[in-house]
């Protein structure tokens, strides 16, 4: 069996028997994540690969306590999460600037066909305006949900908040960028 081919949770057993395992799950995550900060964050790419770099190191020192019942990729964004929130926090604290230009390619994939990507890339950088606007806890379960396609169950788990809580805040945050589109004078 190939390593691509097992599961996260068969690559967690093999990876606290074989240090070598872990690697492909920092494959595996590791761009996914980077993304993931970038979104909820605004930091710089060297910002954002610190802090990988700090969830990473998280992630192997605490691989003995990850549980089964939750998903190991609910289990790796929550760190990721809890460590983006701290550096924004710290950054803050110092008066350091929290928000960057991020790169609009991190949202949209690329496309060939270059009229379609011309207006994905406008359609991107429009969104990126408006999750700019929105309070923390909006954009973040927004991102989850519709960036990282997260089901309600593992946005709970990342957040840690009540599943009904998820429903409710997704709610909330669908009318929140609603309203500050329009705001904003876009349309989607």
């Amino acid at each position: 069996m190939k390593r691509q081919d097992f599961t996260d949770e068969q690559l967690v057993g093999k990876s606290l028997e074989d240090i070598d395992f872990f690697g492909s799950l920092v494959e595996r995550y590791e761009k996914r994540l980077l993304n993931y900060v970038f979104r909820i964050s605004g930091f710089s790419p060297e910002i954002a690969e610190e802090i990988l770099q700090e969830v990473f190191l998280k992630v192997w020192k605490n691989l003995n306590d990850f549980s089964a019942p939750m998903k190991f990729s609910s289990w790796i964004y929550r760190i990721t999460h809890n460590e983006t929130i701290s550096t924004f926090r710290k950054m803050k604290s110092r008066g350091e600037p929290e928000q960057v230009e991020l790169d609009e390619n991190l949202f949209l994939p690329d496309k060939s066909d270059f009229v379609e990507e011309f207006d994905q890339e406008i359609s991107s950088l429009a969104i990126k305006k408006v999750l700019a606007v929105l309070t923390e806890k909006y954009r973040e379960v927004l991102v989850l949900r519709f960036f990282e396609d997260k089901s309600y169950e593992e946005i709970s788990d990342i957040l840690q908040v009540p599943s009904g809580t998820v429903a409710t805040l997704i709610a909330r945050s669908k009318n929140s960028f609603r309203e500050a589109s329009s705001r904003l004078n876009l349309n989607f």
